[in-house]
Parts: C-alpha cells; structure tokens; sequence
C-alpha cells in the first residue's frame, strides 16, 4: 500500500514542454509504471508530443482524450500562471496537485489551497520535488533521474516527509542503505504557505496498512511541528515518528533566514530548540544527525513490537 498514489494513479504535466518539465516526464516515465502519464499541457502546443505524451492546449482536452478522470497533475509553469493552472486542474476534476513550482505569491498560493479544499482536492506543494513509492510509481522530480531514484529509495515500512527535496532522498537513501525501505516518501515544500502539513499527511499514513513509522525533516522557522505535536496529542500515537531538525545553528542568529522560504524564526516559537523540546514533549524522537535515523527507527519499532 502507499499514500497519495499508487500503481493506478493516472497524472499530466502542466507546462510539458518547458525544459525542466521535459526531462521531469521522462525521469516519470522511466521510473515504475511509467505510462501513468497521460498527457501534458502547454496552451498553444497542441498536437506536440514530449517523450511520446501527448501534448494538450487545456486540461479539459487532456481529460476528454483520456476518456474519463485523471487523478493528478504535476505543476511546472511560471509563478505568474502557477494559480490559474492549478485552478484549471482543479475545476477539470483532478484531486491531487503536485506543484513543483517556486517564488510564487503567497496570496495566489493561499487562493490555491482554498480553492482545493471547496473542491475536495490536495496540493503538494509548492516548492516541491513531489512524492514517490519506490518501485511503483514517481510524480514529481523526487529522487532525480529514475536509476538514481531507483538507488536511493525500497520498498519496506517507513514513511518520509519533508520539506526539503533533496533532504527527502538524502534520508531515504540511508534507510534504504541500513535496510529500511519506504511505504511513500513525500517532499511537501519549503514555502511559508503550503497545501499540506506533516499534521494533515499523518493521518493518511496512520491509516496506510504498509506503514509502520514515520521520518521527518524539518527546519526553524513557522509552526507544522507544533500541529504535529497537537495532532499526535489528539490521535494517540498510532506511529512511531523519528525527526531530524536542521538549522539549530539559527537560535544563536536571531534575524537569520536558512533554506526554504519557509524558515523565517518569528519568536521563540518558530526556534529550533523550542521545536525539539515540543516534538519530544509528544513522544517524538529528534535524531542529532542523519546517520543516526535508522537506528532510532529501529529502536521504535522494537518498543511497539514488545509493547
């Protein structure tokens, strides 16, 4: 099992034929069952092929060549036209946007995710490299090139979220090196406003049969931790979940941005101690350094085997 996407999962590309998008569709296409994509738009580029996807003027005509609903769709264009593609996927019947897109407006983003949630929709994103389920199927540029993706992430129990995308590789590759492969891995972006929180993508793996713990990557800055430390207070402890918190070097700098637009230390909340000290308040381990992940991992998943 997985979440988000499985081996069923039909997608398009928004803005294919931009030169980012073209090598993202062929990494899709190489990686797991490839013929997920089922087309791409670009206005003004229909009747084009990338890779051999066919290539749409608008969402409607990808959705009427299909020949019924398409389940998501991968975002690639400009930050100025970001809103209106997403709005138009959205509007066409497609449930699960994964925009890869960054610098975009955070009133647009904020317009974006409402107008998702009116239609029972999710977004990934934005400022995201997408979501994997290693060996099955890739939306998004997680994890590079398929040969690369196909080193980096297993099948196997442990779920990822990040907000970094290359943070979201760099911990899969060392389960994956120590033995413990992934359920689903999901780069979730780095920008202040996103359209889903750890919070909101831990009550999909909870419920996910394959799933049997939880890494992630975090960094200073807003308050997804404290949600998720809220959301665990409230739903029990149905996973175990090991995190790895960057930036600690920032609570010596106040002022200071790092990364992703996204860590912007408001007060002492947003610190990185303060969020060490309120994940570990809900039962949530923090890891000093990466390498010491799967062990952690390990150790949790012995404690509930004997509880």
């Amino acid at each position: 099992m997985s979440i988000l996407v499985d081996a069923g999962t039909t997608f398009i590309v928004q803005g294919i034929t931009g030169r980012e998008a073209v090598n993202l569709t062929r990494e899709c296409l190489d990686y797991g069952v490839g013929a997920s994509i089922v087309g791409g738009v670009t206005p003004g580029r229909k009747g084009r092929d990338v890779h051999g996807v066919p290539v749409f003027d608008t969402v409607a005509q990808a959705v009427e060549h299909h020949g019924g609903p398409i389940d998501g769709s991968v975002v690639t264009v400009p930050p100025a036209f970001t809103k209106d593609a997403v709005f138009e996927a959205i509007a066409g019947g497609v449930k699960l946007v994964v925009i890869v897109t960054e610098r975009i407006p955070r009133a647009d983003v904020a317009a974006m995710v409402e107008f998702a949630a009116m239609h029972d929709a999710r977004i990934i994103g934005p400022n995201c490299l997408g979501i994997i389920v290693p060996d099955v199927i890739k939306m998004g540029g997680i994890g590079g090139p398929a040969k690369d993706a196909a080193k980096a992430y297993s099948p196997g129990p442990v779920g990822v979220m990040s907000r970094s995308g290359g943070m979201t590789t760099e911990i899969s590759s060392t389960l994956t090196a120590a033995g413990l492969g992934q359920s689903t891995a999901v780069s979730i972006g780095g920008d202040a406003i996103i359209g889903s929180t750890y919070a909101e993508l831990m009550a999909l793996f909870a419920a996910d049969g394959q799933t049997e713990a939880i890494v992630i990557y975090t960094e200073p800055g807003g308050r997804m931790e404290a949600q998720l430390a809220q959301w665990v207070a409230e739903n029990g402890d149905p996973l175990p979940i090991v995190a790895f918190m960057a930036g600690r070097f920032m609570d010596e700098m106040p002022g200071m941005s790092f990364g992703h637009a996204g860590t912007i230390v408001e007060g002492k909340e947003d610190t990185a101690s303060e969020k060490i000290a309120r994940l570990a308040a809900a039962g949530i381990v923090v890891a000093e350094r990466i390498e010491e992940i799967p062990d952690l991992v390990r150790s949790k998943l012995a404690e509930r085997t004997a509880a």
